[in-house]
């Protein structure tokens, strides 16, 4: 359970809006880890031994995962039951099918006796429409993070075509709040957007927003806080490459509180200048 008053809660503790991507990569990883039985989780372990005091969300990436097969899926288990039960863990799944199949993806992250883990929340695709988001929203207490307005470079391809009720972005973020409320259901939008946030807080001032792309691609977390930012905050901000793998060596997870370290002072000066913290 993570509800929307215990995330605004660890922001203002944390002074941090921060998500950690934990997108493993085994050839990325140092090298020396390859002497523990199990690399991945070794990574995964002591990054966020480093950094969880400094973040309010870890988002694993579960394709980093599942394309390893039996022992990939194991340390995603592995790694959703390490994370601290006080920060939020999101399945960055990008899910959506339709009736009993969209019924086995929610069980998948969400059930803890049958899947063996339960994240908090999970991102989901909103093209076959609500028959492929109603089954995320039926677990009570848990969230869907919905594909709205992405950072890649085809976004266009589709987003942002347009008819008399707006840009198809637009529509998903207005149809989709006939599903779910404010307290179970968010939004990607990628931080290169910039004054689009505008238009977002439009169709949904008061939902949170998960924001990849400030970093490594080329998202301004200024520009983000300024358009994007509301009453509540409002924002979970991911970093990833720019994190976990600021070194490759031995002093790894050192370098990555480090640079999570700077990520946090940013938003807290953003905390701070918005009026959320006094």
């Amino acid at each position: 359970m993570f509800s929307r008053q215990q995330l605004i809660s660890q922001i203002r503790q944390k002074k941090s809006f921060l998500c950690i991507g934990l997108d493993t990569d085994p050839e990325k990883i140092p090298l020396f880890l390859n002497d523990f039985p199990n690399p991945v989780m070794e990574f995964n372990r002591r990054i966020i031994d480093a950094t969880h005091d400094l973040c309010i969300a870890y988002k694993p990436n579960t394709a980093f995962y599942e394309s390893y097969g039996a022992k990939g899926w194991q340390n995603l288990i592995d790694t959703c039951n390490y994370i601290p039960n006080d920060v939020f863990k999101i399945a960055d799944a990008k899910r959506g099918d339709l009736g009993n199949t969209g019924q086995m993806y929610a069980k998948a992250f969400f059930d803890q006796q049958t899947a063996g883990m339960s994240f908090d929340a999970v991102t989901v695709a909103p093209y076959m429409g609500a028959d492929s988001v109603i089954p995320f929203l039926q677990y009570k207490n848990k969230w869907v993070i919905l594909l709205a307005l992405t950072s890649n470079d085809s976004h266009e391809d589709f987003q942002l075509m347009e008819n008399t009720a707006g840009a198809l972005y637009e529509q998903v973020l207005q149809k989709s709040q006939n599903w779910g409320t404010d307290e179970q259901l968010m939004f990607v939008v990628g931080a290169t957007r910039g004054e689009a946030f505008l238009t977002i807080r439009k169709h949904a001032p008061k939902h949170f927003l998960l924001v990849p792309g400030v970093g490594v691609q080329g998202g301004s977390l200024a520009d983000v806080c300024k358009y994007g930012m509301n009453t509540d905050c409002g924002l979970i901000v991911n970093s990833s490459r720019a994190i976990i793998y600021a070194s490759n060596g031995k002093d790894f997870a050192e370098a990555a509180r480090v640079e999570a370290l700077k990520i946090q002072q940013e938003m807290e000066t953003e905390l701070f200048k918005t009026g959320f913290l006094k």
